[in-house]
């Protein structure tokens, strides 16, 4: 009777223990899944060394959940421009910084430097050295493809993807720009076609044409904010380099550029944003999502390329319901 219960006594300490240590496995399980490495990362700015130079970075936000790194356009335009998306910060930190050749980071004038390559090895530097292992990554315009080339080369840790006003095409968005171009008042569509023919990018009628061009398409809030301001007068010169003289013309690196091909190959969560009156317009918008299994996409009405500018409220709404509805399947 004795042994029979010592063997019952035993019997149940070794469940116990079991349970106990089953238990224990899986509340580490659990908080090493949802720990999110924004807990860890510090608020401040600093400089990253990459190649060729400094980086400058700046985490802004609060909270654990997964964090965000945002991507400029350009390429060399600093991302002042996104100074509204850091209402995002609410419950995740945010990581912008500026990519070698413009605003706080450091100028080159090395052209080797200014390929698709070197940014998204800079980017990944950036990334390892502030310890992200698990984040979103959103683009802007230049930064989509920059976001669409570390996410071919560098998938793990990346939760979703979000492409705002997309170029994924050069050969696409040059047939857009000409429509839109298409639309303006004589004078100035005139004045844009004979100089962009004539190869002269300096007469003041076509330099009054783009602005018109670039308030209509590209940033349709009046007056322009200083952060938009800024972003346009401390654009590097890897803008030429990289893209060309104008948005209208590619005559560099990124010319032949096209990953249409390689969008069905994204299997991560996608969300696509656009602006009513975008330069990338909203058919070529949605026909890149359409390409991506399962992709979401956002038309922000009346805004135009900078969508967190003409419609900050809407703009960052848009991208915190898609964070939100993937922070709860995490």
């Amino acid at each position: 009777m004795k042994r029979t219960i010592m063997l019952t006594t035993n019997l149940v300490l070794i469940l116990a223990l079991t349970v106990l240590v089953l238990g224990l496995a899986v509340t580490a399980f659990y908080l090493i899944r949802h720990s999110q490495p924004g807990g860890t990362i510090k608020v401040g700015e600093g400089y990253v060394q990459v190649d060729g130079g400094k980086v400058w970075y700046e985490v802004t936000g609060k909270g654990l959940k997964t964090p965000l790194v945002l991507l400029h356009g350009g390429p060399g335009a600093p991302g002042y421009y996104l100074e509204p998306m850091k209402a995002l910060g609410e419950d995740r930190k945010l990581v912008f910084y500026h990519q070698i050749g413009c605003g706080k980071s450091d100028r080159i004038s090395d052209t080797s430097l200014m390929t698709v390559d070197h940014y998204v090895e800079e980017l990944r530097t950036v990334i390892t050295s502030l310890g992200l292992t698990r984040f979103y990554l959103y683009g802007q315009s230049w930064g989509s493809m920059l976001g669409m080339e570390y996410y071919l080369r560098y998938p793990e840790g990346i939760k979703g993807l979000l492409f705002s006003s997309p170029c994924l095409s050069t050969s696409q968005w040059l047939a857009d720009t000409q429509q839109l171009i298409e639309t303006l008042p004589d004078a100035e569509r005139k004045a844009i076609q004979t100089c962009e023919a004539n190869k002269v990018y300096d007469d003041p009628a076509y330099l009054q044409a783009v602005q018109a061009f670039y308030e209509r398409f590209v940033a349709r809030k009046k007056p322009w904010s200083p952060e938009v301001e800024s972003t346009f007068t401390q654009m590097g010169s890897n803008y030429e380099y990289m893209w060309g003289p104008s948005e209208f013309s590619a005559t560099g690196e990124l010319a032949s550029y096209d990953r249409r091909d390689a969008l069905s190959t994204i299997n991560v969560p996608t969300l696509f944003i656009g602006g009513e009156f975008d330069e990338a317009t909203p058919s070529t918008v949605k026909a890149y999502a359409a390409s991506v299994q399962g992709a979401e996409v956002a038309i922000i009405s009346g805004a135009a390329h900078l969508t967190m500018q003409d419609a900050p409220l809407e703009n960052n709404q848009v991208i915190k319901d898609f964070l939100h509805k993937l922070d709860r399947n995490d």
